[in-house]
């Protein structure tokens, strides 16, 4: 086993708060649109295999469907 010989208190680094809130807004901004996408790209594939709108109706869904929802959650 390692001896360690501490004379006082262990003390971490200092924050980097700043950072810390550029890497959490990253995050919020990830989940927000990334959730935007998966909607997006569900809402297309189902108006593309369910619906009778086709492969065209299914890209024209998603377009709209992503540019709705992005603009409900700016």
């Amino acid at each position: 086993m390692a001896d360690h010989d501490h004379t006082g208190p262990i003390t971490s680094a200092p924050m980097d708060y700043p950072e810390h809130e550029r890497t959490y807004e990253g995050f919020l901004w990830l989940v927000k649109y990334g959730s935007i996408a998966v909607v997006a790209i569900l809402l297309g594939m189902m108006v593309s295999l369910v619906g009778s709108w086709g492969v065209i109706g299914g890209l024209f869904m998603f377009v709209l469907s992503g540019a709705v929802l992005t603009y409900i959650l700016r």
